[in-house]
C-alpha cells in the first residue's frame, strides 16, 4: 500500500466519560451525593437497576456510530485514492486529507449547538435526532462519486459526533445511580472502542460501498433503543417544571417498588442550587487561583491527550506497520489494535478507582513516550530493528492511552471544577479538543511524509513533557471531595495532594 494513501481519523478521547458544556452536570462520583440512598428500594437490588444499563446501553449506540467515523478512513480512503475506487476518479492526497479533518471541523461545529438542544427539547429527543445525520452521511458515501460528496457526508458526520459525544454521556450520567454511574459512565468510551474495531473488521472484509453500509447499523439501533428503551432524564424534567413526568421517568428507571420521592427532592435542590449560581463567564474560570490551577490542569491534559499523538497511529496504524517492515498483513495488525484498545478500555474502567489518578497518567504518559520513540526508531531503522517490535509499540501505546491519558483528562475536568463554573469549563475544554483533532488530522500527513519517524519522536517529546506536567502540577483526586480538591489547587492541602 502506497503510504500517501493512508487514512486519517480523529479518535475522541475519551471518554469518554465527557462532561457536557453549558448542561450543569450532576455531582461526580468522587463528591457522592446525599449520604442516605433511599432512592433504592429495599427490594431493589439489581433488577431495580436493569432499565438503567438498558438505557445506557441504548444511548452507546451513539458512541459506536461515532467509533465507526472516527476509524472509517482507515481502511477506505486506501480504497478511495486506488484505481479500483467507487469515485469517478481516484481520491488526490490533499482531498484524502480533508476527508480526514473535516469530520472535526464537523464536530467542533456540532457539540456545543448538541447541548443547547438537548437543554431545549430533552435528551431523548436530540439523541434520536442525532441518528439522522449519521444516516444521511453514510448514505452519502455509499452514493458518492466526487470528492465534495465525501466532504458533505463528513461534515455532516462531525455534527452527530460532536453533538452525541456531548449529550449522551450526560444522558447517561443523569439516569444512572450514584453506585453505578462511574461503570455506565465508562461505556462511552468503551463502545467508542467497539466501533472502531467494528470498522477494522469489516473493512478488512469488504469495498467501500458495503462498509458504508454496515456503519449505518450503530445509528439505527441509536434511533431505535433510544425510542423503545431510553426514558427522559429526570434532571431534564424536574429543570422544566415537569415534576409528574419526572417521577414517572424515576419509576421507569429504578422500578415501580423503588421510592422516587427522595432523588426527586434531590434533583429540585440541584435545580435550586445551579439557579441561584447563575451562568459563568470565561472570566470567572480565572477568579481565583485554584480555578486557575484547575484550568492549567484540564487544558494541559486535554493538550498531551490530543498531541501525543494517538491519532497518527489509530490512522496510519496499517502504513506504520508496512514501513516498519512488519511481516503480519496491515488489516490483521489493525484488527489487533482494535482489540486491544477495547481490552484495555474495560480494564481501565476498573482500575481508576483502586489505583487513583495520578499514578494512571504518570505510568500512562511515561509508556506512551517510550513507545512513540520506539515507533520513531522503527520507521528511521526498518532494516535494523524486527518488524514485529512496531505492533509491540502500537499495541502498548494503545494500552497506555486507554488506561490514563485518553479517559481521565475527561474525569478530572467533571472533579476540579465547581459545579457552578463546570458548563463553561467543558465547553472549552471541548472546543480546545476538537481543534487540536483538526490540527492534527490535517497537519500529519504533509510532516509525516516530509519528517518521516521524526514525527514520531516530536509525539514522544510532548508525551514526556505530560509525564512531568502531571508530576508537578497535577494534584491526586481520588477519595476527595469538592472543598478538598480546591484546597490542594489553591496550595492549603494539608495531605499535599497525596492520594487518600
Amino acid at each position: 500500500m502506497d503510504h500517501n494513501e493512508s487514512a486519517a481519523a480523529p479518535m475522541l478521547p475519551q471518554p469518554l466519560p465527557a462532561p457536557a458544556p453549558a448542561l450543569p452536570p450532576e455531582e461526580p462520583e468522587p463528591i457522592p451525593a446525599p449520604s442516605p440512598t433511599p432512592s433504592l428500594s429495599p427490594a431493589a437490588g439489581r433488577s431495580s437497576r436493569t432499565r438503567q444499563y438498558v438505557a445506557a446501553l441504548a444511548v452507546s449506540m451513539g458512541a459506536m456510530a461515532a467509533g465507526c467515523e472516527l476509524a472509517w478512513t482507515s481502511p477506505a480512503l486506501p480504497q478511495l485514492a486506488s484505481n479500483s475506487t467507487q469515485l469517478r476518479e481516484p481520491l488526490g492526497k490533499m482531498e484524502g486529507a480533508w476527508v480526514g479533518a473535516l469530520l472535526a471541523v464537523g464536530a467542533l461545529a456540532g457539540a456545543l449547538p448538541g447541548s443547547y438542544l438537548a437543554d431545549r427539547y430533552g435528551r431523548r429527543l436530540v439523541l434520536a435526532a442525532i441518528a439522522a445525520p449519521f444516516l444521511v452521511s453514510w448514505a452519502t458515501v455509499f452514493l458518492a462519486t466526487r470528492a465534495s460528496s465525501l466532504y458533505i457526508a463528513r461534515l455532516l458526520a462531525g455534527l452527530a459526533t460532536g453533538a452525541v459525544s456531548v449529550v449522551a454521556p450526560v444522558y447517561v450520567g443523569e439516569v444512572a445511580e450514584a453506585e453505578i454511574r462511574g461503570a455506565l459512565g465508562s461505556g462511552f468510551q468503551l463502545f467508542i472502542t467497539v466501533g472502531i474495531l467494528w470498522v477494522y473488521v469489516w473493512g478488512a472484509v469488504f469495498g467501500t460501498k458495503a462498509l458504508a453500509a454496515m456503519c449505518a447499523l450503530p445509528p439505527l439501533l441509536l434511533l431505535a433503543g433510544t425510542l423503545l428503551f431510553a426514558p427522559e432524564s429526570p434532571a431534564y424534567l424536574v429543570r422544566k417544571g415537569d415534576e409528574a413526568g419526572a417521577r414517572r421517568s424515576l419509576r421507569e428507571l429504578r422500578g415501580a417498588g423503588a421510592d422516587v420521592e427522595a432523588p426527586l427532592r434531590q434533583l429540585r435542590e440541584e435545580v435550586a442550587q445551579e439557579s441561584s449560581g447563575g451562568s459563568k463567564s470565561l472570566r470567572d474560570l480565572v477568579s481565583s487561583v485554584a480555578r486557575r490551577k484547575a484550568l492549567l490542569i484540564s487544558l494541559g491534559l486535554m493538550g498531551v491527550q490530543q498531541l501525543g499523538g494517538i491519532n497518527a497511529v489509530i490512522f496510519y496504524c496499517q502504513d506504520i506497520f508496512e514501513n516498519a517492515g512488519s511481516t503480519i498483513p496491515d488489516a490483521v495488525s489493525a484488527i489487533i489494535v482494535g482489540v486491544v484498545q477495547v481490552v484495555a478500555t474495560l480494564a481501565a474502567a476498573s482500575l481508576v478507582d483502586r489505583a487513583g489518578r495520578r499514578p494512571l497518567l504518570l505510568v500512562s504518559a511515561g509508556l506512551m513516550a517510550l513507545c512513540q520513540a520506539t515507533l520513531g526508531l522503527c520507521l528511521k531503522l526498518p532494516d535494523a530493528l524486527p518488524g514485529w517490535l512496531a505492533l509491540v509499540a502500537v499495541g502498548v501505546f494503545i494500552i497506555a492511552f486507554s488506561l490514563g491519558c485518553g479517559p481521565l483528562p475527561w474525569m478530572m475536568l467533571g472533579e476540579i471544577f465547581a459545579p457552578e463554573v463546570k458548563g463553561t469549563a467543558s465547553g472549552l475544554a471541548v472546543t480546545l479538543n476538537w481543534v487540536i483533532v483538526f490540527a492534527v488530522t490535517f497537519a500529519f500527513p504533509p510532516a509525516n511524509d516530509a519528517l518521516g519517524g521524526v514525527t514520531f519522536f516530536f509525539f514522544a517529546a510532548v508525551c514526556a513533557l505530560g509525564f512531568a506536567f502531571v508530576l508537578v502540577v497535577v494534584p491526586e483526586t481520588k477519595g476527595k471531595t469538592l472543598q478538598e480538591i480546591q484546597d490542594a489547587l489553591s496550595g492549603d492541602d494539608k495531605r499535599g495532594g497525596r492520594p487518600v
